[in-house]
Order: structure tokens, then sequence, then C-alpha cells
């Protein structure tokens, strides 16, 4: 239940397919400035990462353009964040791992989505607590390495930081979810979410329309990272399916778009009181997912880029969901 597994999809062989990244450790040589040279030393940066490294003092660290400001920030981030980028280069001694996992998923991508262009590169970093996690840049996939340190990490237990990640996001702070996080990402520049707005049947089956396509393009990584519940909340799921989708139809919630009314079905929380203690937060997801599948059992031939461009309106009618 918790594993996809390979005898029950119809997995495409893609071991043909040639999707290599180069792997840039942008922290390290970023730690190893001098707090006394540190004009020199992003002189020096400047030439190794040339794209890069504007993005990360500007975006990332969210320094002023004037150069007092950057060494400014620069030298209080070196100074405050040893402790951060220590246990990062305890727990990523080697990306072998993880630049293999995302070389993987990008075949599958590929196979699936031969027209986008994906990231050559990966650049790791090391940003602030609060801060991005992983994002698509010029330069190639940039990873923040102090998402995925582990959810015991202390830096994840202070006031303000578990003020900001509250314990049902940074459970999921785990170096296992950082592929799917690439992949995630990678999916929303394929197909912007614009949903913001619409009824919760629309914004259900648009959610499952990404669990769809991240499941295909990740068919051999546990459904829980993929969805990010807890295995209890999953199993809780698929035990009590009809359970769900009849609170949603008895409380006339499919075409209600109030935000106040439906917002807490489809965006992170910590779980979803108004169904049980063990629902999780987000599990329009869930309910999303099984729509799609359904959709699809029908219409096997389609195509994922033709799925993501079938309204919701339409496989909501056609998929007959009746768990």
């Amino acid at each position: 239940m918790l594993a996809s597994c390979k005898n029950q999809k119809n997995i495409p062989d893609v071991s043909k397919i040639k999707t290599p990244v180069s792997v840039e450790r942008f922290e390290q040589d970023f730690f190893k400035i001098d707090t006394n040279n540190i004009s020199i030393a992003l002189d020096s940066l400047q030439e190794k990462y040339p794209k890069f490294l504007n993005d990360y003092l500007y975006n990332v660290l969210g320094s002023a353009p004037q150069p007092d400001s950057v060494l400014h920030y620069v030298k209080i981030f070196l100074t405050g964040y040893q402790p951060v980028y220590k246990t990062s280069q305890k727990q990523f001694p080697s990306f072998n791992k993880y630049q293999k996992q995302i070389e993987q998923s990008f075949q599958f991508i590929h196979y699936y989505f031969p027209q986008y262009s994906l990231p050559k590169n990966i650049i790791t970093f090391i940003g602030p607590l609060d801060g991005t996690a992983n994002a698509l840049t010029s330069s190639g996939m940039a990873i923040g390495l102090q998402s995925y340190l582990g959810k015991n990490f202390e830096g994840y237990h202070s006031e303000y930081i578990s003020q900001v990640y509250p314990a049902y996001k940074s459970r999921n702070f785990e170096p296992e979810y950082l592929t799917v996080n690439c992949v995630k990402n990678i999916i929303e520049d394929i197909y912007p979410d614009k949903t913001v707005g619409r009824p919760l049947i629309e914004r259900m089956i648009e959610a499952g329309k990404r669990m769809y396509v991240l499941d295909a393009c990740m068919p051999y990584t546990a459904d829980t990272l993929k969805t990010g519940y807890t295995a209890k909340q999953l199993k809780a799921c698929i035990n009590n399916e009809k359970n769900i989708w009849a609170f949603f139809v008895e409380n006339n919630l499919l075409y209600e778009s109030e935000p106040s009314l439906i917002s807490i079905y489809v965006t992170e929380g910590p779980g979803t009181p108004e169904l049980s203690n063990e629902a999780p937060g987000f599990i329009g997801l869930f309910t999303g997912w099984q729509i799609v599948k359904k959709w699809m059992e029908k219409n096997n031939k389609t195509t994922l880029p033709n799925l993501l461009n079938t309204p919701a309106q339409q496989i909501f009618n056609e998929a007959k969901y009746k768990p």
C-alpha cells in the first residue's frame, strides 16, 4: 500500500533515455569564504557560478543590491549558519544517491513530456531555514539542503521556525523528500496551478492530475512520500475512501468555491478534523487522485499531456466516480 509496486502499474522501459545531470555543491564553496576577505571570495564565486550567485545573494539571502549590503548579509549568514552547514555535510557527504534518483525521474519525465526542456544541472545550496527549498533557475535545479536535515534537526524547532513550519510540515523535512520535491517543481513548471477561486471538485481533480503525473514519473517511490501523508493517514484514506466522498457530497461541498469553506481540503494542514482524527490535511488530493485514476482507467490511451489539458469538470462527469 505504502510503496508503489511495479506489478501494479504499466511502467515503461526508460533505460535507454539519457538524462544526465551535473551536480555543483555551491554550499561547499560558499562556506569556504574567509569572512575577512568576502569581496575577493565573491569575485571568485562569480567566475564559477556566473548566474547562480546573483540568484543566491538577492533571491535566497534577500540582500539589497548595494555592495556594502551584500558583504554585510554574507558575513552574518556565514557566521550564523555554520551549524546548519555542518549538519548538511553530515547528511549529504555525497550527493550521488539523489543524483541517480533525479536522473531516473527525469527519464520518466522525458518519456511522458518529450518537448519539455529538463534542467542539466543541480546546484545545492544552504539558505535561510524559512526560505526556498527547491527552485528552477536559469542555472538549473537549485536545492536548498537546509530543508532536508531530518525532522529532529534542532533548527526546525526554534520558536520562530516552528511557527513558520509547524510539526506537520517539518516532519517531511527528511532527505527522502528531496527528489519528490524536485519533480513536483517540474510538474508545476509544466502545468502551473490556476485553480484559485474554482469549485472544490475542480481543485481536487487538478491536484489529482498532478498527483497522477507525479506517480507516473516516480513509479518506484512510496506513496507516503508523494502525498506527504503519514502511513497511518494514507491507510485511513484507503480504508475510508467511500466515507470521505460521502462527506463532500452530503455537505454540498463539491461546487463550493468560498475559500474559507474549502481551503482546508485543498491545502496543507495538520489534519482534517471535520472527517476524523486520522484524516490528513489536503485530503482533497487523495480524492482527486482517485477520480483521475478512475477516468484514466476508462481512457487508458490518453497521454499525460492530454490528461493535464482535459477540463476537470469533464473528467468528473466522465469518471462517474462512486467509491
